[in-house]
């Protein structure tokens, strides 16, 4: 009998109905599969050799403790067992202030070379290269001597004294006054230039290994060795001969050879660090610190399209509930500041209206270089106005204490707005700004983070995971649920397919990936049928 072309096209159109609809029927078929709580008492009967400790009362502090865990267990296999850790220097995380006789930085103590040796090095965020002195033919004094506030000697980086110490060349990329050198194999040269007058560091730059302490919240503490590149100052000039930075000094800056950049570009830390500064002159450092999610945030501006500082935009200046107009600004976030600087125009638009809400009688103190100065009354020092740095997107960073109080012997004599005019265009916000606060500088992200903090530290034990109280091993799980390095974790509930006596469907129907394979198997048949057909109608 013959067909029609409009027949065969509608037995085609009637054949792959069926089959699409058996694909919808086939995709709404699912397995099903009983959910047990690894705690439950129905595993632990199946499981009745598993220690009766993996089975703590429910809702227990061990049976949350546990859990949680269990949980961080499983997270990091989530990161492939890769946490990113915090590093400080191996005497610690703590810095501190030494006073007037060492130009009110902040100081820390660092290890470096083999055998060790330790080294007082100032903290500063506003340059790059970390140098100590070393075969000194123009160095500050090391005896402790000298120092009223120091109980031991400074030192003196020896490279012949270090089995891990070597030169690094002109060659080297990061050798950048490579046009001094007469042989590409000879030592590289350096010299720095700091803001202070007439103070500077030279010598030749040194590969050695620095001490570090790592340390994470899920982690006990263990050394570890970076190699770094810093400077063996030979010769230093101005402040660095009269008590500043008398033992060196680190440079957090972003520049590729700065301690932050090389401990990031080994690996060895996410590219971020944080200080954070006490009143009580202490403070701590963490390098690999990206800071709290609830912390504020601005963004780093470049600098002549480089980002060769930390330089942030001030959308305006507050004093008290109000925000004086006209005060916007660039500022250096700089830790080797002592106290902060603001534009001309800007200190001036400050500084008279803090005068304007102080009531107190204006004074001059001997010896102080600030301009707007006030003697306290018996009664103590007056209310003292907040003083407000507003970012852009609302962020605002409160300044905990904007005056210097000058004591005298029966108690405080009076006080200072210690802000002082910068001279150009550009302002600095120092350590006196960042006091109380834990600053953390973002350079993966390009941003400059804070958030209130008593400065703790990051690594302390009583802020690890909770464990069994029991004394277990925090890895402790459910027999099933063990993991041997390097495996994929596992749910803590697998479901798998129906067993023979649940109550799930037991009809057989077409699974929906083999019934889409079969309908595109027809379609392809019947395409080639078609074309086929047609031809034998057409004759």
């Amino acid at each position: 009998m013959a067909i029609s072309k409009v027949d065969f096209i509608a037995i085609v159109v009637l054949g792959l109905s069926i089959l699409v609809i058996q694909c919808v029927v086939a995709a709404d078929m699912y397995y099903s599969s009983k959910i047990v709580h690894r705690f439950s008492d129905e595993v632990r009967k199946k499981l009745r050799n598993v220690s009766v400790v993996l089975w703590p009362q429910h809702r227990s502090l061990e049976y949350y403790g546990m859990l949680m865990n269990s949980d961080l267990q499983r997270q990091k296999m989530k990161l492939g067992g890769h946490e990113f850790q915090l590093l400080f220097p191996s005497q610690g995380s703590k810095t501190m202030s030494l006073g007037n006789d060492f130009g009110w930085l902040y100081y820390m103590w660092v290890d470096i070379g083999t055998p060790n040796v330790s080294f007082l090095v100032a903290l500063d965020a506003g340059s790059d290269l970390l140098w100590v002195p070393c075969e000194c033919v123009q160095c500050a004094p090391l005896s402790a001597s000298y120092y009223s506030s120091l109980d031991k000697d400074l030192n003196e980086y020896n490279p012949s004294g270090s089995s891990t110490s070597k030169f690094l060349s002109c060659s080297h990329q990061l050798c950048e006054l490579d046009s001094n050198c007469k042989n590409p194999k000879q030592p590289c040269p350096y010299t720095v230039n700091y803001v202070s007058d007439d103070t500077s560091t030279s010598g030749v730059l040194v590969e050695d290994i620095l001490h570090l302490a790592s340390g994470s919240r899920m982690t006990a503490n263990s050394s570890s060795r970076a190699p770094i590149t810093f400077g063996c100052g030979s010769k230093q000039t101005g402040g660095y001969l009269n008590g500043v930075a008398p033992d060196g000094l680190m440079g957090l800056g972003p520049g590729e050879i700065s301690v932050p950049s090389r401990l990031a570009k080994a690996g060895l830390v996410q590219n971020s660090f944080s200080l954070c500064f006490k009143e009580d002159d202490s403070g701590r450092i963490f390098f690999g610190d990206q800071g709290p999610a609830s912390q504020q945030t601005t963004s780093f501006l470049p600098s002549e399209g480089q980002f060769v500082t930390y330089v942030v935009g001030v959308e305006s200046c507050c004093l008290g509930s109000s925000c004086i107009e006209q005060t916007n600004f660039k500022a250096i976030v700089d830790s080797g500041t002592s106290f902060s600087f603001l534009p001309d125009q800007i200190y001036d638009r400050v500084v008279k209206e803090f005068d304007n809400e102080v009531n107190a009688t204006k004074a001059s103190f001997e010896g102080y270089p600030w301009q707007y100065c006030y003697k306290s009354s018996s009664e103590g020092l007056p209310k003292i106005p907040s003083f407000t740095l507003k970012f852009m997107k609302n962020s605002t960073l409160i300044v905990q204490d904007p005056v210097f109080v000058i004591y005298g012997s029966e108690g405080a004599v009076g006080f200072c707005l210690a802000v002082e005019s910068s001279g150009i265009d550009i302002g600095t916000i120092g350590q006196n700004f960042m006091t109380g606060y834990r600053m953390v500088f973002d350079r993966e992200n390009l941003k400059l983070g804070w958030s209130r903090s008593d400065c703790e530290d990051l690594t302390d034990s009583n802020r690890l995971p909770l464990a069994p109280a029991n004394g277990s091993s925090p890895n402790s799980l459910p027999t099933e649920q063990q993991n041997t390095p390097n495996s994929s974790g596992v749910s803590p509930a697998v479901a798998g397919r129906t067993p023979s006596n649940s109550a799930a469907p037991t009809s057989r129907r077409m699974p929906f990936k083999l019934c889409l394979t079969n309908l595109l198997f027809h379609l392809l048949l019947v395409s080639s049928n078609f074309r086929r057909s047609l031809y034998t109608l057409t004759l």
